[in-house]
């Protein structure tokens, strides 16, 4: 059965203070106000993963991710951050894929499918990132876009490791612009997806699997796409980087 979750990507936000009070908040807002049974994930920078983990420790609806890793397992590579010392501080999950790493850092499929067979192999889940642009969406690219991402970074696998991987639509046209997919086109592509699953995988394993929508996800549209049949929650940028903002999301899931 396909989990429910919200998860907080921090990015590159917040000192150490702010970011202890952020998850402190949300961790007592949420076991006072929400009832459901959604997992919540925290993606704070590298420097503050202890300090969170510790903040969530004891609270089995809370994890805490990485935003990124590195392919290899060790070695000299200076300012890189391997799945095995994430595994190791206690970290469960780790962002990769998000536009912002394709975009800036030149991260292609290939290495993608390389971090996302380390990931896995350190016994980290992953939160494997896909989307378009606005210019691919304009030309009409949108599902031949994403069908390709996946493909080439996530479908090498066998179904055993697929099933232990979530993934996020995150239309880059709505990330940090204040822009959202309507309801109704962001489900569209989560059920194409879910149907290449299914095409690779098997009907039972692609409704396993949660697909989250990433994309100015607030607290004023959260029930809207929540509420659609293939979108299982969300990963949030902006509005995860303010306690009661992001509780309302964490609220807005089953």
């Amino acid at each position: 059965m396909r989990k429910n979750i919200a998860a907080g990507n921090w990015k590159m936000n917040l000192t150490l203070p702010q970011a202890q009070a952020l998850a402190s908040e949300v961790v007592h807002m949420t076991q006072d106000e929400y009832q459901g049974d959604a997992q919540v994930i925290f993606a704070p920078p590298f420097p503050y993963l202890a300090q969170v983990l510790h903040l969530v420790k004891g609270h089995a609806r809370f994890s805490v991710a990485a935003q990124n890793l590195h392919q290899e397992a060790s070695g000299a590579y200076t300012g890189e951050v391997s799945a095995e010392m994430l595994v190791s501080m206690g970290v469960t999950h780790c962002i990769l894929g998000h536009s912002e790493r394709r975009q800036y850092f030149g991260e292609n499929n290939d290495l993608l499918a390389k971090k996302l067979d380390r990931c896995l192999a350190a016994g980290l889940t992953p939160i494997f990132c896909i989307g378009e642009t606005l210019a691919e969406r304009e030309a009409g690219n949108t599902l031949n876009i994403n069908r390709v991402q996946l493909e080439e970074g996530a479908f090498h696998l066998d179904a055993e490791a697929f099933s232990r991987v979530i993934l996020a639509y995150e239309p880059v046209w709505a990330i940090g612009t204040g822009k959202t997919a309507t309801p109704e086109q962001a489900q569209e592509v989560h059920a194409f997806i879910r149907s290449l699953i299914a095409g690779r995988y098997g009907e039972a394993l692609a409704g396993e699997i949660s697909i989250l929508y990433g994309g100015s996800v607030k607290a004023d549209n959260a029930v809207s796409l929540f509420g659609q049949p293939d979108i299982d929650g969300g990963l949030v940028g902006g509005a995860s980087l303010k306690s009661r903002e992001f509780t309302e999301i964490i609220k807005a899931l089953p």
